[in-house]
């Protein structure tokens, strides 16, 4: 493990909010889009069920976005923001099956406050490691999609939407048919 879980357990349900407006698909259309995603990603805390909480969360998803295409400082700037505007006060809190972790925000605060905050606090971690290269953009060409790099030896460039499947079988055709002119056929 790289970062503590529930610091790795915040960087991927960032990526997975903001892969959720990705590429021009938009897959929380609806309020049971929401429902659904959180509960996948087990956000736990008050919810709405509303537009308006719908609304909030998918504009969080640009300025999540924005810190994976950052340099450090700028990712600095934007995550300090994030934490002054949602009011971020860190404890230490135990819930479900999760032992001792952070909270900064209250289990009433807005999702999109909830969000943004553990977002923030999650990248607090990485800039702090010096790890902020393993927050990239897919490898393919054709996906915009954001992905979290927790490998040990960083070598992972691809999202989870089949993206790395469909390099490795383009990269192999291309050999197949580079091997088949050689051969003369």
């Amino acid at each position: 493990m790289l970062f503590a879980h529930d610091t790795e357990v915040a960087l991927q349900s960032a990526a997975a909010l903001v892969n959720t407006g990705s590429g021009g698909a938009e897959t929380l259309v609806t309020t049971h889009d929401l429902d659904r995603f959180v509960e996948e990603q087990q956000w736990t805390g008050s919810r709405t069920h509303d537009e308006e909480e719908l609304d909030q969360v998918r504009s969080l998803r640009p300025r999540l976005r924005a810190i994976w295409t950052s340099g450090v400082d700028e990712a600095v700037e934007r995550v300090n923001s994030l934490l002054a505007e949602f009011q971020a006060l860190p404890q230490l809190v135990r819930h479900d099956a999760w032992d001792y972790h952070l909270h900064a925000t209250p289990a009433g605060a807005p999702l999109a406050s909830r969000m943004a905050v553990e977002a923030a606090m999650a990248f607090v971690d990485v800039i702090r490691a010096g790890e902020l290269e393993r927050l990239r953009l897919c490898a393919a060409a054709d996906c915009e999609d954001v992905v979290v790099d927790l490998s040990k030896n960083r070598s992972r460039r691809y999202c989870d939407g089949g993206c790395a499947n469909r390099a490795h079988v383009t990269a192999y055709r291309l050999r197949r048919a580079g091997g088949d002119a050689r051969r003369g056929r």
